[in-house]
């Protein structure tokens, strides 16, 4: 078992510290559960308060070019209010509910690139100190899974993933930030969009997701964002077609029909700035910009989940990351974690 020296702050001989979280990726919205392991050091202590903090590397525009930081957006006290004995050992066992707008950070176990962690305060004789910092593995929820595969089997590719400071007009997004998954399109969209950007912001009641388009300027006129939105509740998902729905939001936001037809949109939702049909312009990091969406109902008749992620969403099956192998995401991830101990001061023992 490894443990964090609790120095700065406790000072050496402090307690230790060692967060080991359950080994199965946890989902948006789902049970983040594990165990804090404590030992004593030199002489008795009074742990105060047990506390946990859910930290997410950010990307933030400004007018200076772009910036990256590590952002907490969840804290959760876990324990507290007892006497830890010198040399002591005790373990102090954990569940919580994530956020529901919890960023995906995996998809079939592969890594997305994006950076979530566990950080441990503990509270010791009145002083505070951050001392243990473990990586967070979210899978995403079945219909996000799903909706990401349907993509795949489109032909959309894997380019990168992150997660951006700001809000999205519109929509009830409750966490500063932001995911986006960004794919490149199949030959059959490729002259309409260079990119589009897919995020989720799920909630108790259901997911919203949110698609932009990089659309391609013409003749007379120069390329712009397309920005639209659907809704469902998590009891609709497991009833949806969602190959042929997500074709059909693809078309939409594209106007784009194979067939020729002039797209029907059920249940459109209303638009605060006035605007009709898909497609308008959009500036999510700074909440402006109109939305559009709609709530569809279907029965799901499609193949089952897996069959085309090989080829599809974003070519992770193979190992490829916005042009990097998996394994530099892994090496990036780990030295953000080997960062942060760093900065803390820490030690580890065996």
């Amino acid at each position: 078992m490894v443990f964090k020296k609790l120095l700065g702050s406790l000072g050496v001989g402090g307690p230790q510290v060692d967060t080991v979280l359950d080994p199965i990726a946890a989902v948006p919205g789902g049970t983040l559960s594990g165990q804090v392991n404590l030992r004593g050091g030199n002489a008795d202590f009074t742990i105060d308060h047990i506390t946990l903090e859910l930290v997410a590397r950010v990307e933030a525009e400004h007018d200076h070019g772009e910036s990256e930081g590590t952002v907490v957006f969840h804290r959760t006290t876990v324990g507290g209010s007892f006497r830890l004995a010198e040399g002591g050992l005790r373990s102090v066992p954990f569940a919580f509910p994530l956020p529901h707008e919890t960023p995906i950070t995996e998809l079939y176990g592969q890594p997305l690139g994006i950076i979530l962690g566990v950080r441990t305060e503990l509270g010791v004789a009145g002083a505070k100190d951050k001392g243990d910092l473990d990586q967070l593995a979210v899978r995403p929820l079945p219909a996000q899974e799903a909706i990401l595969e349907a993509l795949g089997q489109l032909g959309f590719a894997f380019k990168s993933a992150d997660l951006e400071y700001g809000h999205i007009h519109g929509t009830g997004q409750q966490l500063p930030f932001y995911q986006e998954i960004e794919l490149t399109p199949p030959a059959q969209y490729a002259h309409q969009v260079s990119e589009i950007e897919v995020t989720f912001l799920a909630s108790p009641a259901g997911v919203e997701v949110v698609i932009e388009a990089d659309k391609h300027g013409g003749l007379f006129h120069g390329g712009h964002d397309a920005l639209t939105r659907f809704s469902y509740g998590h009891h609709e998902a497991a009833g949806r077609n969602w190959n042929a729905e997500v074709e059909t939001w693809m078309n939409q936001l594209l106007g784009h029909d194979p067939y020729g037809h002039t797209p029907h949109i059920p249940h459109a939702a209303h638009d605060p700035y006035g605007h009709s049909g898909y497609g308008t312009h959009a500036d999510k990091g700074h909440g402006h910009g109109g939305h559009q969406g709609h709530d569809d109902h279907g029965h799901r008749s499609g193949p089952g989940m897996g069959t085309a992620i090989a080829a599809g969403a974003a070519g992770l099956a193979v190992g490829v990351v916005g042009g990097m192998v998996a394994a530099e995401v892994v090496d990036e991830i780990g030295d953000f974690f080997e960062g942060e101990d760093e900065d803390e001061g820490g030690d580890d023992d065996e």
